[in-house]
């Protein structure tokens, strides 16, 4: 799978949060959130299915649509794209970047230590 284009993300957010759908729902889904016209989401359901990111059932009156792409797949390679790109690999480049930017709450603060542990343990092991 290849990076996702912000479009093919808001197709897919619709998806992810229902599907099957048909393509009345994804269009009245995306007119709401996105603004797009039918046509911009049916040309995209098109090249989408074209794509392999998602499938296109017509076997009854109406077209419907399934991700092929499961949400914490696309999340994780999206992650790793931009870490590479714009943090050269490095995690820890990341966490100062967001520390230095934003004052964080005493539960993120846990969290994060709750995360480094796990992951040391897992170094561990």
């Amino acid at each position: 799978m290849k990076e996702l284009s912000e479009a093919e993300w808001h197709v897919l957010e619709s998806l992810w949060a229902a599907s099957p759908k048909v393509g009345s729902q994804i269009v009245a889904d995306l007119e709401q959130r996105r603004g797009w016209s039918r046509s911009t989401t049916l040309t995209m359901l098109r090249r989408m299915t074209e794509k392999g990111l998602i499938s296109c059932d017509d076997g009854g009156k109406m077209k419907s649509y399934t991700p092929l792409v499961h949400r914490q797949e696309a999340v994780k390679r999206e992650t790793e794209s931009f870490l590479n790109r714009v943090y050269q690999g490095s995690v820890s480049m990341l966490l100062n970047s967001f520390v230095e930017k934003r004052k964080l709450t005493p539960g993120e603060i846990r969290k994060l230590r709750e995360i480094l542990d796990q992951a040391e343990e897992k170094n561990e092991h």
